[in-house]
């Protein structure tokens, strides 16, 4: 059975790409900027680089939703709301 937001998923277009250098600081900036502004964003990777998905979204303190191949869906960390 599938997710809900599978498709939405699908259709989301890439909008982070990781190239040679890897997954720099400016990188990880730049995941936390576009999170910001977007609930979700999707980050692709070349093929010759090495990335670890739970490594980049624990350093950009976002959700990662799903990975396949060298594609990974980010979300936004939902906040717990303050204790009274």
């Amino acid at each position: 059975m599938q997710k809900p937001t599978d498709n939405s998923m699908q259709d989301l277009k890439p909008t982070v790409w990781i190239g040679k250098q890897g997954c720099s600081e400016t990188m990880i900036e730049e995941i936390v900027a576009q999170l910001k502004t977007r609930k979700m964003i999707k980050v692709k990777w070349l093929q010759n680089t090495e990335v670890d998905p739970d490594a980049v979204a624990e350093a950009a303190k976002a959700t990662l939703v799903e990975v396949r191949g060298r594609t990974m869906v980010l979300a936004e960390k939902k906040r717990n709301a303050p204790k009274k």
